[in-house]
């Protein structure tokens, strides 16, 4: 839904009504009606509406999620509001998806770089704990302006780049930050998916998944599982997975769940345990909603 907020006020503070835009700019009352109604209007009427009012057309209206916590999660993103939801999502997830993959980085030092941008300095600690941080919070940030489209590979290799960029495995030529793996890798001893095979098996991952005519948490668990096998990139799947998890848990108006670092083993075996018992990581994820639950009546009204 769009959000012609903007547009109404400035015509009130102009003191113009929605007529005056026919008169004044030739444009239809079916137009109009659509702005008061909510419906999108063409960019080049946008922008012509713009010019007139002297103003940018981001000015004028915004895309409204019929989703209430994304919508949320939205609203406190723009105005960087401390303290909120989207807050405690970015330090929370942060600190747990990176914790999970090995980050020396505490839950407080987390947080005290996305609060102040800052961090004590520390005996051991890594430049790329840092670096790998501060892209999750802007992976974070993509999630949030990319949930309700229709997942893409396109969207799943800029999170890779997201969370990749400026560490040192980006200065590797094979390393290929935002792109699929050129060499093999395994994952807990297990072979993963050949490179050159990696780019069929994301196509029908993907065409498998966006086929289905309903999407539960089951379907996003499953295809949270099918990408870890795959194992598409270098490094980082398990950051970029739980992170696209995140987006089609939010497209879907579904819960979205925090793999908590101290529940990585549970975690583990639910990955390499799936096809015996899918139980195991289904339970784990249901875990991880109850927590993210939890979170959210913090902040109830």
């Amino acid at each position: 839904m769009i959000s012609y907020a903007g547009l109404l006020q400035k015509l009130k503070t102009k003191k113009l009504t929605k007529t005056a835009l026919t008169t004044q700019l030739g444009i239809s009352s079916r137009t109009v009606a659509k702005i008061g109604r909510g419906e999108k209007i063409s960019r080049r009427v946008l922008e012509k509406i713009a010019a007139f009012l002297g103003c940018t057309t981001d000015a004028l209206c915004r895309t409204v999620s019929d989703n209430a916590l994304l919508q949320l999660l939205r609203d406190e993103k723009s105005v960087r509001m401390s303290g909120g939801l989207y807050h405690e999502l970015q330090i929370r997830m942060t600190y747990n998806s990176n914790h999970i993959e090995g980050s020396k980085l505490s839950e407080d030092q987390t947080r005290m770089i996305f609060e102040t941008n800052t961090v004590d300095v520390a005996e051991g600690l890594l430049v790329d704990d840092i670096i790998e941080t501060v892209n999750h919070f802007r992976a974070i940030d993509y999630v949030l302006d990319k949930a309700e489209e229709p997942l893409t590979e396109e969207i799943i290799k800029e999170l890779h780049r997201i969370l990749k960029q400026g560490t040192k495995d980006a200065a590797l030529d094979w390393f290929a930050i935002g792109d699929y793996k050129k060499k093999a890798n395994v994952v807990g001893g297990r072979e993963t998916t050949k490179p050159k095979d990696v780019p069929a098996r994301m196509k029908a991952l993907l065409a498998a998944y966006e086929s289905l005519a309903v999407i539960t948490l089951e379907s996003i668990i499953r295809f949270h599982h099918d990408f870890e096998r795959i194992h598409p990139f270098q490094d980082g799947n398990g950051r970029v997975g739980r992170l696209v998890a995140l987006k089609e848990c939010l497209r879907h108006s579904i819960v979205p769940f925090i793999i908590e670092d101290s529940k990585k083993m549970f975690y583990y075996r639910g990955l390499s345990e799936w096809e015996k018992e899918p139980g195991y990581l289904t339970d784990t994820c249901l875990d991880g909603q109850d927590a993210f639950k939890k979170l959210m009546l913090m902040f109830e009204a």
